[in-house]
């Protein structure tokens, strides 16, 4: 079976996967959206998570084959590639409608009844995200079922699957091969500063919304990966010769966020969903019952927010945003945006603050613990009586340090319709200071 993609061309699927791919759990995929609200400001981006997460796993299966060239072929080895594909490919299966957007209604996750090995250390009262639902799937579902080929021919267990999605190594034995633990750059693959959902997304994202920003040289990236083993652990590492290619690819990451994820228009579409789920409780509801969950898809919400009375849900359908009155980058303007702010609450006038917050790399978010517990490391190559030299990739590059800060873009919006002409000139009057 082949996939005809318009961003990596004609992509081939194993006949083991096809029941994975034809799952119902997976086809869903098909009609949640990959960017949620930005077709409304870029009318090509339609594409969806399912060519996306198809793509996710073409580009792991170059990658695989190039760094691990000189492993010699083995059905342990077969097993840790299919494994890989699996994982590349359901990365994003537990993701809900519209993306990102409507994880705040999701239930705890002690209601998801997550098999106990991937509850460790985790606080089961927090609300559940989209990966949670993603390993429900995959390790306890009706979708588990669809694993019996793969697993037959090459030795491909669920959990495992899952495993390199979360970060968490359980089954160290199933990623070992000659005393080499291939875990870690295996789950760098899926999730790091340098992995394959990245590499998929920033060119199909440009592709779709008709933008350069995310191009990068893909080819010469992949050409210069390989394993450093370090202390019987294998972990992602990038040829010296190819930082500033990743410099690009770093940038390219930047500027989609400033320019196509943060656009006004879809942050704000955001913003005034989570006002609908606040203000019409009960309305839209995520199911625990991972069966159920599968039934919910873009059109899902969206038929609900179209028969719905209240007026977040209504101007979302209509794609009616209030005015955006203010935006500022960065923090020179911060002054500004208070006074804004506390002149709107004064007056009882009803505004909208949307801020988006990003960063260039996950190495300065704390939270990100399967960053940091995996480093990138930058491969130095010397004469062959020399030693090749590793080093992390935060001394390779200044780009780390140089947006280590936190880059935001903040908006207020309001409908300046209805409000009075002094409303208006006191407005004015604030953002021109």
């Amino acid at each position: 079976m082949e996939v005809r993609d318009p961003v990596h061309g004609s992509i081939p699927i194993l006949d083991e996967e096809i029941p994975i791919l034809k799952a119902p759990f997976f086809q869903r995929l098909r009609s949640i959206k990959q960017l949620g609200f930005s077709e409304y400001s870029f009318p090509g981006a339609t594409h969806t998570r399912y060519l996306h997460s198809i793509g996710v796993m073409h580009v792991a299966t170059k990658v695989f084959e190039k760094v691990f060239l000189n492993l010699p072929d083995s059905r342990d080895k077969k097993r840790l590639q299919e494994t890989l594909r699996l994982s590349a490919l359901l990365h994003d299966i537990g993701h809900a409608p519209l993306s990102h957007s409507t994880e705040i209604v999701m239930p705890q996750l002690k209601e998801l009844g997550l098999p106990s090995k991937f509850l460790k250390e985790h606080n089961i009262n927090r609300r559940a995200t989209h990966e949670d639902y993603t390993i429900k799937a995959i390790s306890d579902s009706s979708f588990t079922e669809s694993f019996k080929l793969v697993r037959e021919k090459y030795g491909v267990e669920p959990n495992q699957v899952s495993e390199l999605i979360t970060g968490d190594n359980l089954e160290p034995n199933y990623f070992t091969i000659n005393g080499v633990n291939y875990f870690p750059i295996l789950h760098q693959l899926v999730s790091s500063e340098m992995d394959c959902d990245r590499m998929d997304y920033l060119l199909r994202d440009s592709y779709f919304c008709g933008v350069s920003y995310g191009k990068f040289d893909i080819d010469w990236i992949i050409d210069n990966l390989a394993p450093c083993e370090i202390d019987g652990q294998a972990f992602l590492g990038l040829n010296e010769r190819a930082i500033p290619t990743f410099d690009d690819f770093l940038l390219g990451r930047f500027h989609m966020f400033l320019m196509v994820y943060f656009h006004y228009r879809a942050v704000c579409l955001e913003k005034m969903l989570s006002r609908y789920f606040k203000s019409a409780q009960g309305e839209y509801v995520i199911p625990a019952d991972i069966e159920e969950y599968k039934k919910h898809d873009d059109y899902h919400l969206k038929k609900i927010l179209r028969q719905s009375e209240n007026i977040y849900a209504q101007r979302i359908v209509e794609n009616n945003i209030p005015h955006k009155v203010f935006e500022c980058f960065g923090t020179d303007q911060i002054k500004n945006l208070e006074e804004l702010e506390q002149y709107f609450e004064n007056q009882n006038i009803e505004f909208i603050r949307c801020s988006s917050v990003g960063r260039l790399s996950k190495y300065y978010d704390t939270a990100a613990a399967d960053i940091t517990k995996f480093p990138m490391q930058v491969i130095r190559y010397f004469s062959k009586n020399v030693q090749t030299k590793f080093f992390n990739i935060n001394d390779a590059t200044d780009l780390f340090k140089k947006f280590s800060q936190t880059h935001a873009v903040n908006r207020i919006h309001c409908d300046l319709d209805q409000l009075s002409d002094s409303q208006r000139n006191a407005i004015y009057s604030i953002i021109s200071l």
